[in-house]
């Protein structure tokens, strides 16, 4: 599997994004998949996965109620709608297909990783 992710870019303060997360092989959508964030000097921080079938969403506490996680299973495709940014979201991310249908926020559980898209926000 392949993961090919998209939509990073500069922001401003209270902006928004949508980065996608493309998949080459339809298995995948039988598999959870998470998006993770890491920031120059930080470890790797989970952000938000989605079960299979997107039934099940998780976020860490500092995004919820601003991103919003979501997937196209005919696409292969997964969202992360990205509002009310902040300049402590400035980070690469990336997303994940986990080894299972639901997801975790442990990054081991995660079988194949897409190279990774920049945001920053900053005014």
């Amino acid at each position: 599997v392949q993961l090919q992710a998209s939509g990073g870019g500069l922001v401003q303060p209270g902006g928004s994004l949508r980065l996608s997360c493309a998949a080459s092989r339809r298995t995948s959508s039988n598999n959870a998949v998470g998006w993770f964030r890491q920031a120059p000097g930080k470890e790797r921080e989970f952000v938000a996965h989605i079960s299979w079938n997107g039934g099940t969403r998780d976020y860490v506490d500092s995004v919820k109620d601003r991103f919003t996680i979501s997937r196209d299973k005919g696409k292969n495709t997964v969202y992360l709608q990205m509002n009310s940014l902040k300049p402590e979201d400035t980070a690469v991310y990336y997303c994940a297909v986990h080894r299972s249908s639901f997801g975790s926020r442990w990054y081991k559980d995660y079988a194949y990783w897409g190279q990774g898209t920049q945001v920053t926000v900053s005014s």
